[in-house]
């Protein structure tokens, strides 16, 4: 294909950013950081390798995903605890945050609901940024490793992927079919995950996680949720995912709250308030 002559020119124009965000709610981080000094240890849940879970998480409640054992990338779906139909948007919170999340971003809810459900407090991988390679951690971009493309690509069926994970895992906690819990999982947020789009391509590529043991991710609940969580077949997602080649560990889930009669005066963020009409005929 021949290139035309102003080709250079018209990619020399500067890009705008689609949604600037400096008018979004403060997720006033310095409070919410001074509140979970006073709080205690409420729960604590294992995933096992390969498996995913669910549980629950409180309004003003903290929950921390930690790399206990080793090395190890998790996939994370969030639902409203009295409405299933609102979950985590992957694809709007990358377009209001960026391609990878970290400490003072927050998770949104898909439309019509669209505010946020839950906000990062802390993240002992902020220190990694952006490599030479374009790649950054906890990514907003990747779908989840579900069964379905690996059948598609290597014509193999595998149970075990992140989509089935957090299906059984939904299913389990919710006491719903399988092909009723699957309709209600979603696009993730890939805790301690690795990503980026190549340079040459602009394919999706995972390296191996910076994470390790110690490590962790804290997340404060805006409404009351349920979490699902799935330790990725992929283990740091080196090599490959999808199967049990790679090496896997458990990740921990630990939940805090604060009991202090001095707690956090806040509300919940409401629904968006936009009219639903559409631009319908009145």
């Amino acid at each position: 294909m021949i290139s035309p002559d102003d080709a250079k020119k018209r990619k020399e124009i500067r890009p705008v950013i689609c949604y600037p965000n400096d008018t979004l709610p403060d997720p006033e981080l310095s409070q919410l950081k001074e509140h979970r000094k006073g709080s205690s240890l409420v729960n604590s849940i294992i995933t096992p390798p390969r498996q995913g879970v669910c549980f629950p998480v409180k309004s003003g409640q903290f929950f921390r995903i930690i790399s206990s054992e080793g090395p190890q990338v998790g996939d994370l779906n969030l639902w409203a605890e009295s409405n299933l139909n609102e979950s985590f948007y992957s694809g709007k919170t990358r377009a209001l945050h960026g391609s990878h999340v970290s400490t003072g971003d927050r998770l949104w809810s898909n439309f019509p609901y669209l505010r946020p459900i839950a906000t990062i407090t802390a993240d002992t991988l902020d220190w990694y940024g952006i490599d030479e390679y374009g790649g950054s951690v906890h990514d907003v971009i990747g779908t989840r490793c579900d069964p379905y493309t690996n059948k598609l690509l290597s014509g193999d069926n595998y149970d075990h992927c992140c989509h089935s994970n957090l299906t059984r895992a939904l299913a389990k906690y919710k006491n719903l079919e399988i092909s009723d819990a699957e309709q209600y999982v979603h696009d993730v947020l890939n805790v301690f995950m690795c990503t980026g789009f190549t340079k040459d391509t602009g394919q999706y590529f995972m390296k191996a996680s910076p994470v390790r043991p110690g490590d962790y991710l804290e997340i404060f609940a805006e409404i009351d949720l349920i979490a699902g969580l799935s330790a990725c077949p992929g283990g740091d997602c080196s090599s490959e995912h999808s199967s049990d080649e790679a090496s896997c560990y458990p990740l921990k889930v630990e939940i805090y709250e604060n009991f202090s009669s001095d707690k956090l005066r806040r509300e919940e963020p409401v629904c968006n308030s936009y009219s639903g009409c559409h631009g319908k005929p009145a």
